[in-house]
């Protein structure tokens, strides 16, 4: 049996965060004994040990969602920025009413900035030429949407979310979906987790649109999982081994940072990696780095929600999932966590 799906009542897909980070929900799911208890994320210096080490993955939500008109037509476009190729052209995920020719140009409605269309790759993504100079990051900063999930307010952002939708510790740009897992994290609390002896560490995954497609064959294992750039720093690898040697556990915050450090551990032992990874976790895997999982509460019929379920046993997620919703936790990318040790 594999846990995917579930029934989840409309009001409580959280449509805001939590006012302060910190005062999210926490639901804490022990393997050991199968027990649940409830509490604030605030609380997690004291429910880590001194010893442990957390993993956070640094990337940075890029304002990556762009709205505009055909030049050609007047009708409206969007596209969603993925990638710059090495000729400049800018790879999207893009919908426009009528087919787009090549050549013909489209008008970012936050401009000056025009973007001409060259054609589409073989998935059938666009192919754009801004006309304006600029690196992407540049660009997406002064023109472009934060690219809020469908399920929060249908996608459409407030000048707020800028900052929302970022984890405290973003630093690398590249992201089209946030590591939500860290959105709770808050100056204060590094303090209290340091103070406790408990030290932290980054990866970088920049998460694609890919983090949010369902699965739809009846197989999972012909699922087709998508590919993510991702980056294992030599001084993380090194507070690894630190953190083994002195008995402490390895605390992966979100799905992403468990795909790094599983996806190198799956070709040797740990050492300095960058690249691209597709590794589809989901039961049974045997987990060779991490130790803890802090992650939010993921959408059904997801590879999310299937790597927890590796992680914490797919029954114990299941009652973990049940017990959230009678008591109304908050679910998705703006809602509270769980802790599974």
């Amino acid at each position: 049996m594999i846990f995917l799906d579930y029934s989840l009542p409309a009001h409580l897909i959280a449509q805001e965060p939590c006012p302060q980070r910190d005062q999210a929900r926490l639901l804490v799911v022990r393997r050991q004994d199968a027990s649940l208890s409830h509490h604030r994320f605030r609380d997690l210096s004291d429910l880590l040990v001194p010893g442990d080490l957390l993993i956070l993955n640094d990337t940075r939500v890029l304002p990556a969602r762009l709205l505009g008109r055909r030049n050609r037509t007047g009708g409206k476009s969007e596209g969603l920025f993925l990638r710059q190729l090495d000729n400049g052209a800018w790879e999207m995920l893009g919908q426009a009413r009528g087919r787009l020719i090549p050549g013909e140009i489209i008008a970012i409605e936050a401009g000056p900035l025009e973007l001409r269309f060259l054609g589409r790759t073989s998935q059938g993504h666009w192919l754009m030429q801004p006309l304006q100079p600029g690196s992407p990051a540049e660009l997406l900063q002064r023109h472009g949407h934060i690219p809020l999930p469908t399920y929060i307010r249908k996608g459409q952002d407030l000048p707020e979310d800028r900052d929302r939708y970022q984890t405290v510790y973003a630093r690398h740009a590249g992201a089209v979906a946030a590591p939500t897992a860290g959105l709770h994290f808050t100056p204060p609390l590094f303090e209290r987790l340091k103070e406790h002896g408990i030290a932290w560490a980054f990866v970088t995954l920049h998460v694609g649109p890919g983090t949010f497609q369902p699965i739809q064959v009846d197989d999972i294992r012909k699922h087709r999982m998508h590919s993510e750039w991702s980056s294992l720093p030599e001084t993380t690898v090194q507070a690894i081994a630190a953190c083994r040697a002195r008995g402490g556990r390895i605390v992966a915050v979100g799905t992403t940072a468990v795909r790094v450090l599983e996806s190198v551990a799956s070709i040797g032992p740990l050492r300095p990696w960058n690249g691209e990874t597709d590794l589809f976790i989901y039961p049974p895997y045997k987990f060779r780095v991490v130790d803890a999982l802090i992650t939010n509460f993921h959408l059904p019929n997801t590879t999310l929600l299937l790597l927890a379920g590796a992680f914490a046993g797919v029954e114990l997620l299941e009652k973990a999932y049940k017990t959230a919703i009678e008591v109304e936790y908050r679910f998705y990318s703006y809602g509270d966590a769980m802790l599974i040790v």
